[in-house]
């Protein structure tokens, strides 16, 4: 059974929450504020965090940073303002997806669904080998990633980024790829998601986009030339 932190503010769109996730078949714990949000995150170890933006002591924006700090759990953003930037800005903090209130209870499943299926996909890879082309060591079984011998720390997302990358190494992924291959999900921003994430596993492995093997591919996608060690 899965655990769902949900940090929410309004006792009413919690209750609905909470009522929506058991029924499901979920566990749900709730925290009323951001501060509370990362104290229970800790306590509970949740396997989801779905998230407000609007939350009083500490902000949305600023728990979904904190959590990247520590944590790799996936983060579904709830925002009441459905504007572009709220959902660029959370995509590049790391979250994994994001839904604009009010939403459905069939499309808030759905989200969460697809989530918790991309998350027990690589958790359940049945990969043994070790990859290592001299400059990037990935540990399949540890799921740790080391750039010139040096542990980098990467969340869910980055981690089956990276892997495909290598897995195709020397040929173009376009975003439309890289969405079904990366996150099981060719919707949405499509290529701002694949974007934001390119730029923020670079910046994890210590790479500028002029010296990581991590190629953008004008008009076509991305693809990943094995560096020289």
């Amino acid at each position: 059974m899965s655990t769902v932190l949900v940090v929410e503010d309004e006792p009413d769109i919690a209750l609905a929450l909470r009522v929506i996730l058991e029924r499901a078949g979920h566990e749900v714990v709730v925290a009323p504020d951001g501060r509370q949000g990362l104290r229970v995150l800790h306590e509970s170890h949740p396997t989801l965090v779905l998230l407000d933006i609007g939350l009083p002591v500490i902000d949305g924006w600023m728990v979904l940073e904190r959590i990247r700090d520590v944590s790799e759990v996936p983060v579904l953003l709830l925002t009441a303002h459905g504007m572009e930037a709220d959902k660029v800005r959370g995509l590049r903090g790391g979250a994994d997806d994001y839904l604009t209130k009010p939403f459905s209870t069939s499309e808030l499943l759905a989200r969460i669904e697809a989530i918790l299926r991309r998350t027990e996909q690589a958790g359940g890879s049945s990969q043994t080998e070790v990859y290592d082309d001299g400059v990037v060591r990935m540990d399949h079984r540890s799921r740790r990633v080391f750039v010139n011998g040096v542990e980098a720390e990467v969340n869910a997302t980055e981690y089956r980024l990276l892997s495909t990358f290598v897995q195709h190494k020397g040929a173009v992924l376009s975003p439309r790829q890289l969405l079904n291959l990366v996150w099981n999900d060719p919707t949405g921003i499509g290529a701002d998601r694949v974007k934001f994430a390119v730029l923020r596993l670079r910046r994890k492995l210590g790479w500028s986009a002029d010296d990581s093997p991590i190629k953008a591919a004008r008009g076509m996608g991305y693809r990943y030339d094995v560096p020289k060690a």
